[in-house]
């Protein structure tokens, strides 16, 4: 079979043929329908080789932490529903299984897996990027019931990370109060299509192009701002002065985490959401009173049946364009030189 893989440190990914995976006992060996591209992929393929290697990365590694498929063959023992032929989705930051946070759906944050040596796909474990992958057991797959793959794959990460953390925030987020989107990508997109639907708040979205604002305008967004050394004061003007109840910072750089915590209003979230390097420095009077800084990480399985249920409903769309396996690597080109609109997906 067809697989994208990084295969050296610092060289780009290439499209190789590898045997198709046979699956072990409780494995799930999906047909791939589609697989996301992410900028997490960009950041791990960025990495020093010494860095890369001592986090346990392997190599080579097939990416694609998003993931859709069709149910091919079942491995000895799995006690589900799952039948060979079923449409579903891949949750992605599997777990242990056992512990607290597992028990309760929260893989994303299982306090076994660094141990244990449990990766996600395409993130340690072999990912979507192929024309079969394997899923290491059948909990990790939802029911795609009757939505497009294609279309909805990315909503595994960018659709489950933004709900995780908005979700979080909106006892904050009623009528009257206002949330800011730093960065209207692949993730920031779908964050404001995520609040109108579930929050009372005007949205302000930031970008530093007219092009990406122009699509925070077409999914949502009350106002546009480019992301410059002017926004947090028109942003205060917006606001009376008061600074906004939760900021929503899918960058994560130095001057964007900046800015946010510049325009946190009193008793506000600021959460940081993008892998960009920055940092921020906290004390008494840095930041208001009472704001929490948050840095949440994907979201658990039960919201991830929620995302995909909001997107039958019709709540969110993701804007998505669409690669073949062999044209993979230009996907990442794209991606690097930031000229996707929304989302880039592999389709085998």
């Amino acid at each position: 079979m067809k697989a994208l893989r990084y295969v050296a440190v610092g060289q780009a990914p290439e499209v190789v043929e590898i045997p198709i995976p046979k699956p072990g006992p409780g494995q799930v060996l999906l047909k791939v329908t589609a697989g996301g591209v992410c900028h997490s992929d960009d950041f791990v393929m960025g990495l020093p080789e010494k860095e890369y290697l001592e986090q346990g990365y392997p190599l080579p590694m097939t990416l694609g932490h998003e993931g859709a498929g069709i149910v091919h063959e079942l491995g000895e023992g799995v006690d589900s529903t799952l039948k060979v032929g079923d449409a579903v989705a891949v949750y992605g930051p599997w777990g242990c299984g056992r512990c607290h946070n597992c028990s309760m759906g929260m893989e994303n944050y299982c306090t076994n897996a660094a141990a244990e040596g449990i990766r996600p796909p395409g993130l340690g474990s072999q990912g979507s990027m192929a024309e079969y992958m394997i899923v290491d057991d059948a909990r990790h797959l939802v029911p795609l019931d009757g939505l497009d793959p294609v279309k909805n794959v990315s909503l595994t990460d960018a659709g489950l990370t933004p709900y995780h953390a908005i979700k979080r925030s909106l006892p904050k987020l009623g009528a009257g109060t206002f949330a800011v989107v730093i960065g209207t990508g692949g993730l920031g997109h779908v964050g404001i299509q995520i609040l109108k639907a579930l929050s009372g708040a005007t949205i302000i979205a930031l970008d530093v192009s007219d092009e990406k604002l122009e699509l925070a305008t077409h999914v949502g967004a009350d106002h546009v701002i480019i992301s410059d050394a002017a926004a947090a004061e028109k942003i205060r003007d917006l606001t009376n002065g008061l600074g906004v109840n939760a900021v929503f910072d899918f960058v994560g750089a130095t001057p964007t985490m900046a800015l946010a915590q510049s325009i946190a209003a009193l008793d506000s979230d600021v959460t940081i959401v993008g892998i960009g390097g920055g940092s921020m420095t906290l004390g008494f009077g840095a930041i208001a009173y009472d704001a929490a800084v948050r840095i949440p990480y994907w979201g658990s399985r039960s919201e991830l049946i929620e995302v995909l249920d909001l997107a039958r409903a019709g709540k969110i769309d993701v804007e998505i364009q669409t690669y073949s396996l062999d044209d993979g690597p230009q996907a990442y080109e794209a991606l690097a030189a930031s000229t996707i609109r929304g989302r880039a997906v592999i389709v085998p």
